[in-house]
């Protein structure tokens, strides 16, 4: 019997990808793909489930699965503030997985960020540190953390900076030793993670496994 997977932040560079990719893997049954938003999707394995986030515990039903892929995530122009960037980055996927736990999900794939550290004097970094120690602390039976470099992928808000990374970049990690800084699109994390998801756990492996950088390639 195949599992059932939820994707929260279905509509973003990674979690689009992952819906589609999900929705095709003969070891997922059903795709629930969490959003703000009404979706309509091709494929009858995808189930679109409109939430408020500001009243996720009134839909803790929703988080009865196997496994959740958790993509969610906001800029600080889209948010106004750091304050309200943090309420998404961090707070919303925090509570997300103690409802996951909570109902039984075995399996927790949280994207991060290269570079993702509680001490970071980078706002973004600090807050992706933060959630990663949180949610290893829940004590998930088996976690997977993804910590890709700049993501490439059709985004709704155009970010300059993103964009002259997207340019710049690729060029810079030509140079010896930089290669493992490389971009990364959404579609490529979203294949790994789908076959993070699809291995079987190995007897007496760390329940606790990151995927760095250039590990994201194979």
């Amino acid at each position: 019997m195949g599992k059932t997977a939820l994707v929260l932040g279905a509509t973003g560079v990674v979690g689009r990808e992952l819906v589609e990719q999900l929705s095709q893997s003969v070891d997922i049954d059903k795709v629930v793909a969490i959003t703000r938003r009404p979706i309509d999707y091709d494929s009858d394995k995808i189930s679109n489930c409109v939430v408020e986030f500001d009243r996720l515990k009134e839909y803790s039903s929703v988080f009865n699965a196997d496994i959740i892929f958790s993509c969610l995530g906001t800029t600080l122009k889209q948010a106004g503030s750091i304050a309200q960037q943090r309420q998404v980055d961090v707070d919303y996927q925090y509570l997300a997985a103690k409802l996951s736990l909570a109902k039984g999900v075995s399996h927790y794939l949280l994207v991060s960020s290269s570079g993702a550290n509680p001490s970071s004097h980078s706002a973004y970094l600090k807050m992706k540190g933060e959630l990663e120690t949180k949610v290893i602390e829940l004590g998930f039976q088996r976690l997977s953390i993804i910590q890709p470099s700049l993501l490439l992928g059709e985004r709704q808000d155009v970010r300059l900076g993103e964009k002259l990374g997207s340019k710049l970049l690729p060029l810079i990690c030509r140079l010896p030793g930089l290669s493992k800084y490389r971009p990364i699109t959404g579609k490529q994390v979203a294949a790994k993670m789908c076959k993070i998801a699809s291995q079987q756990e190995v007897s007496g492996e760390s329940k606790l496994q990151y995927y760095r950088l250039d590990e994201l390639f194979n």
